[in-house]
């Protein structure tokens, strides 16, 4: 599944874990896994609260060690018992963001403000949901940085906070409101993530959208509601491009014609056709069409151009559309028949059927009727 994020407002852990939760990922199955940990003394809920305009889940952690500060090695430890690569990575990425800006090895780390529970659990939480919902590719769109200033054991530091730079290394981002806007444990979930950013606000991926979700943040705003959002999709396949070769031929024996198409599949044409043309000074001609695969083209075009000994041809790029099919095996007279199955309707293959017409000595059209009936 594909997961594309909105920052309406900004990021936080426990607003992407709220958002993800409103998407429909289980609770349970987040309380489980920061359970995994050994984290004692917390408990998870999730609630619908009205932010602005609209509704959103807000999760809400309640804790009875309220403790803020812990060794990185010891969180990244205790999410390591929960399995979950996303966790590792994200506190890894925090970790090795704080030993870079306090001049410390990532090991050696002491988190203050990111150090209590409520940093594991989001990251836990998120993790897990992120799993439990399937999701396998994670975008984004630019985040809002905030402005300000914030209050930490290391003093004042501006926002955004100089380890949510570190993490957001390689994101796009945007001017924001006044106040912090991303968290570190947010960008570090992106980080983790994987996350790809689109090039302009809201440039949603290519999917088709099964959820959405709104995760509250716990600032009211006076103008906006407060959240993330959250839109899962499943994967689109790709347009299938090709390239269409033509060109007008009044000089060319049918006998050229046909050799010209054979050579052209069997270098790799999807398609190879004539259709009859009538040129200027009335001369009657045929146009060659050849359907070929982007990668191919270039060869083709001059196979064409070769074999026909035309002086130009026109390129179009076009969209081919497949649809499903398979086949099936009928036995007719001791051969295999294939059965081509196609959402309206099912047709024997001409050449088995033209192969067993070589052996029986029967009509095709004869043929034909007895495959449709061996069904």
């Amino acid at each position: 599944m594909i997961l594309f994020l909105n920052p309406f407002t900004g990021l936080a852990g426990d607003m992407l874990l709220g958002a993800l939760l409103d998407a429909g990922a289980s609770l349970d199955a987040v309380r489980r896994a920061v359970a995994l940990t050994g984290l004692t003394g917390w408990r998870l809920d999730a609630e619908r609260v009205r932010t602005g305009a609209l509704t959103a889940t807000r999760v809400r952690i309640d804790v009875e060690d309220d403790a803020a500060e812990r060794p990185a090695a010891e969180l990244i430890a205790m999410a390591a018992r929960a399995g979950l690569p996303v966790a590792d990575a994200a506190l890894t990425a925090i970790a090795e963001a704080e030993g870079a800006l306090h001049g410390v090895a990532a090991g050696s780390v002491h988190l203050h403000e990111l150090g209590g529970h409520d940093t594991l659990i989001d990251i836990v939480g998120c993790a897990a949901a992120l799993r439990d919902l399937g999701v396998t590719r994670v975008h984004c769109a630019p985040l809002p940085l905030g402005s300000g200033t914030v209050r930490t054991r290391h003093g004042v530091l501006p926002v955004p906070a100089p380890a949510t730079l570190a993490l957001l290394k390689g994101a796009r981002v945007r001017s924001g409101a006044a106040g912090e806007a991303v968290t570190p444990t947010g960008a570090a979930l992106l980080h983790a993530a994987g996350a790809v950013y689109g090039p302009v606000y809201g440039a949603v991926p290519e999917m088709e959208l099964r959820a959405t979700g709104y995760g509250a943040g716990t600032r009211e705003l006076p103008d906006r509601p407060n959240v993330t959002v959250a839109m899962l999709g499943s994967p689109t396949a790709a347009p299938d491009h090709q390239v269409v070769l033509s060109t007008n031929l009044d000089d060319v024996t049918g006998e050229v014609l046909g050799h010209v198409i054979e050579r052209a599949l069997a270098a790799g044409a999807a398609d190879a056709w004539t259709t009859p043309a009538v040129m200027k000074k009335g001369r009657p001609a045929q146009v060659l069409h050849v359907l070929a695969p982007v990668e191919l083209a270039g060869r083709l075009q001059e196979l064409v151009l070769a074999e026909t000994g035309s002086l130009g041809l026109r390129r179009s790029v076009v969209e081919k559309v497949a649809l499903p099919r398979h086949f099936e095996t009928v036995r007719l007279y001791g051969q295999d028949v294939r059965m081509k199955h196609g959402p309206w309707g099912v047709k024997p293959e001409h050449d088995d059927l033209a192969r067993l017409a070589q052996v029986t000595g029967k009509p095709l059209r004869e043929l034909a009727r007895e495959a449709f009936d061996a069904l």
